[in-house]
């Protein structure tokens, strides 16, 4: 499959320089799930097919688990590992710190999950992921689908702490068809426009108990790789 438009260049260029820059023969890693990630494993699998590199990964969805076998990216069970060496993902927005919104593929549970049982997460995007504050991509929250409207009222009253008020809040798919997680709970998208303190709302939202999981990574992301249009791929080193 080729990149033709160039907002995919810039996410296949993000996906290979990665993998120029962090991968070796005989890793363990964690494999995003979203278009950029499923960029990179497209990439990886070439490695795989036309090198023989060797490479294990940990699926973040059962999207990324399917393309992963599809193009021969060996796989193991989260359970198996005590630690992988890295994570790779994509974001729907990063800032220059690194802190993420991600969770627009539904995924985001995984993808927390598979990211801190990694000792470095590398975020990949392509350059037009990158602002300077969070919140023009709706905060997608993972719910348990029993009392979900209760989960949401509880979510209201802590963005109101926050000065958000009249919030819009969609659960994702509509009520007739309501995306269902891999995990199979709901996402209830949050439109909160700009994000001004992403670091302490995000452990907030621990407190409400029908909350799985949300889609705030803030202090994760160790690295971010842009890539741009021309195939160009730059690395950013966001921590010591």
């Amino acid at each position: 499959m080729q990149a033709e438009k160039p907002q995919d260049r810039a996410k296949y260029a993000a996906g290979r320089k990665a993998i120029e820059t962090y991968l070796h023969d005989g890793m363990q890693i964690g494999l995003g799930s979203g278009t950029t990630s499923h960029w990179f494993v497209r990439a990886l699998g070439e490695k795989v097919r036309n090198e023989g590199f060797k490479v294990a990964g940990v699926p973040t969805s059962t999207a990324t688990r399917d393309l992963a076998i599809e193009v021969g990216v060996p796989l193991l069970d989260l359970n198996d590992v005590d630690e992988l060496e890295l994570t790779i993902d994509g974001a729907d927005e990063i800032d220059h710190q690194g802190r993420m919104i991600k969770g627009g593929g539904a995924c985001l549970l995984w993808e927390k999950m598979v990211a801190r049982a990694s000792r470095r997460m590398i975020a990949v995007v392509d350059d037009g992921k990158v602002f300077d504050t969070l919140g023009k991509f709706p905060l997608p929250i993972e719910v348990i689908r029993f009392g979900w409207r209760s989960t949401e009222r509880q979510l209201r009253k802590l963005y109101a702490e926050f000065g958000y008020h009249d919030l819009r809040i969609d659960l994702r798919g509509g009520e007739a068809r309501p995306v269902i997680t891999d995990s199979g709970h709901y996402i209830l998208d949050c439109h909160l426009e700009r994000i001004t303190d992403p670091d302490r709302l995000a452990p907030r939202f621990n407190e409400i108990p029908g909350v799985v999981e949300h889609g705030l990574f803030v202090g994760i992301a160790d690295e971010m790789v842009i890539g741009h249009a021309d195939g160009s791929g730059e690395v950013i080193k966001l921590r010591d």
